[in-house]
């Protein structure tokens, strides 16, 4: 019963690591539009256009996903952008 228990829970641990995320950029009171437009056209591949749209939109709505992908994928972006002094939070 015990060894059962734990494949469902390394079977479950799988499928959430497997499962899309996504990668939040919160506003703040610090980095400027510019800074944060070029770190995602840097960073997440976005065309200004894209950047300057998720600029605008964590400006007014105070977040917004800015990629969406697999853990690992994100976790590059995460410590990216956390590097530029952005807020960002992989949910």
């Amino acid at each position: 019963m015990a060894t059962i228990t734990k494949e469902k829970n390394k079977a479950k641990d799988l499928l959430k690591h497997l499962q899309q995320k996504e990668l939040m950029l919160y506003n703040d009171d610090v980095n400027t539009f510019e800074h944060v437009i070029k770190c995602l056209m840097k960073v997440c591949g976005h065309t200004a256009v894209q950047a300057e749209q998720c600029a605008y939109i964590v400006h007014y709505n105070g977040k917004c996903v800015v990629k969406k992908g697999y853990i690992e994928k994100l976790k590059y972006m995460y410590e990216a952008l956390r590097d530029e002094k952005l807020s960002v939070k992989i949910i």
